[in-house]
């Protein structure tokens, strides 16, 4: 199996697993998503928007629910190279999957690259509510996708390094 495939299946899984809490939140509302990655493709893509750390040139797709409001969301995030995210954190849980590229992550209150991680595809961590968290892409960029139980935040340590409108 390819790498690229394994974790395409292993971002899908997480969108799997977010199926049941739906559903015991809204039983008469069955939601039922499979996209290839072409599908995937297809979707309108946005900016830095909700669920992300709104640096300008990440591109943002909702694959599942809606981070704004209650319940089960995953977004796919495509992050340019050589770009890098300042300490912040969400006030919900998050999981991800590098999906492609190579995604640099690391937890601490600043953006510091000895304490980083470096995340191939099909590479996993964890965003815990409230914990401090920052990333980083090299020369080769990377996508990520995200799943949470929205609404989700990005509160940024310092406040100097929120992204300006």
């Amino acid at each position: 199996m390819s790498r690229r495939l394994a974790s395409t299946g292993a971002a899908l899984l997480l969108v799997a697993l977010a199926g049941p809490a739906l559903a015991a939140d809204a039983p008469t509302r069955p939601v039922q998503v499979r996209l290839t990655p072409a599908d995937i493709d297809g979707l309108v893509q946005g900016g830095a928007t909700a669920g992300t750390s709104g640096v300008a040139g990440i591109r943002t797709t909702v694959l599942y629910g809606d981070p704004t409001k209650a319940g089960p969301y995953t977004i796919a995030l495509r992050v340019p190279p050589n770009m890098r995210i300042a300490a912040h954190s969400h006030r919900d849980d998050r999981t991800a999957v590098v999906v492609a590229g190579v995604w640099r992550f690391g937890y601490g209150r600043k953006a510091d690259e000895a304490l980083t991680k470096v995340l191939p595809p099909g590479g996993f961590y964890s965003e815990p509510a409230g914990v401090d968290h920052f990333a980083m892409t090299g020369p080769e960029g990377a996508s990520v996708y995200i799943s949470g139980y929205g609404p989700t935040s990005t509160d940024y340590v310092e406040a100097g390094d929120a992204p300006k409108p």
